[in-house]
């Protein structure tokens, strides 16, 4: 069987698993990498690898192995020396090497951003000890916010709301941290009317915008989405030249989900991930192109329409409540039965459950957001998880 180009995907999450779908679709050859066997994308991909992202020699052996066209990390703890040494030697790194390092680590984009390119972010430091941490709350102010520098999905991310929550904080940040090193950024708190991330995708024309996404978090991580969001053109226009701007200061093609907090006409930036985004989910069913068909189609080379448009619709996440090897799933039928629009489930085929793991995601068009963001909510609600 022949193919358009072999792609090296590194993490293999739900996400890596409808990127999957989208490069197969357009005959690329997918080889899914990750530091456990049967991740999502596995499941559908040509070719797997198993190791942890983090050994760069085990990383080198397998672009060796599979010599890939493209190589297009997932997740951000990723030895991403490696991928700048690799795109030295002549590999092609979505959207570059640039743009991994410099978005593994919140110290390097937020510098970037703030230093660099001029845009507004809220006032922070960085700290590597609880002492470092405290003196940085000093400055930004109370309440503030405490994450890791690298993490995922919001983990080990909380509002701190006086010097006496500053422990638990910096303890809760530490013990989600990715990597190899004691790093926070404490940030001062914005108070926005709502956050959004704005899809922006780099190709070979120029750039493309979709419709804003707002969303809703708990405990740092997503828990429902919605598209289009309702903004003031003049936010609007900020916000998507900011994320032009800084999307082309990482260089290279692909999508990225720039985030952001508005208050009002006020735009400030808040973070970027070189890659599909959590919360762009909902674009599965609210977009005739998805996030991944968008971000497969940049990568590739091939042609991306200049302007997006999305329908009304909303996506609400379904998670574990507790750790099992083994996992099983009621009331899908109940689900897609849900009246008032049009419901679809994505189900990620993970292996196994943790407390918050998020196991699938319920979608749903409507007439208007807020009936669709209802209903997603109680088809949500209806899939259960068992476990045995």
């Amino acid at each position: 069987m022949s193919f358009i180009a072999t792609v090296m995907l590194l993490g293999s999450g739900e996400l890596g698993r409808e990127f999957t779908i989208s490069a197969k679709r357009l005959g690329a050859r997918v080889i899914a990498c990750d530091a456990y066997d049967n991740a999502p994308a596995m499941q559908l991909a040509d070719a797997r690898e198993v190791f942890s992202m983090l050994d760069g020699a085990a990383l080198r052996r397998a672009v060796e192995r599979h010599r890939p066209d493209y190589i297009v990390p997932e997740i951000e703890a990723i030895r991403t020396e490696v991928l700048a040494e690799l795109e030295g030697d002549g590999h092609r790194v979505v959207p570059s090497a640039r743009a991994a390092q410099m978005t593994m680590n919140r110290d390097a984009i937020r510098r970037l951003a703030a230093e660099e390119l001029g845009l507004e972010t809220s006032r922070y430091r960085f700290a590597e000890s609880l002492a470092e941490a405290e003196a940085a709350a000093a400055h930004t102010g109370f309440p503030c916010i405490v994450k890791p520098v690298m993490s995922s999905s919001g983990k080990g991310q909380s509002t701190v709301r006086d010097a006496a929550g500053m422990q638990a904080a910096w303890d809760y940040a530490v013990a989600n941290m990715r990597g190899d090193t004691a790093r926070v950024i404490v940030e001062e708190f914005i108070a926005f009317d709502y956050e959004i991330t704005l899809l922006t995708v780099a190709h070979k024309a120029g750039i493309t915008f979709c419709p804003p996404i707002s969303h809703r978090q708990e405990r740092g991580d997503y828990q429902e989405s919605w598209q289009p969001a309702a903004m003031a053109p003049a936010a609007l226009e900020q916000a998507q030249a900011m994320a032009e701007k800084v999307v082309a200061a990482l260089g290279g093609w692909g999508l990225f989900g720039v985030e952001f907090f508005v208050a009002g006409e006020r735009v400030v930036f808040s973070d970027l991930s070189p890659r599909p985004h959590d919360t762009g989910m909902v674009t599965l069913i609210s977009q005739n192109l998805t996030e991944f068909d968008l971000h497969a189609r940049a990568l590739l080379g091939l042609p991306v329409p200049g302007e997006r448009r999305a329908r009304p619709a909303a996506s609400a996440v379904i998670l574990a409540d507790r750790d099992s090897d083994t996992v099983r799933y009621d009331g899908l039928a109940e689900a897609l039965a849900v009246p008032g629009g049009t419901v679809d489930v994505r189900l990620f085929g993970k292996p196994t459950a943790r407390p918050y793991r998020r196991m699938g995601v319920a979608l749903a068009t409507a007439g208007d957001t807020a009936a669709a963001r209802r209903i997603a909510a109680e088809a949500a609600a209806r899939i259960r998880i068992s476990y045995a």
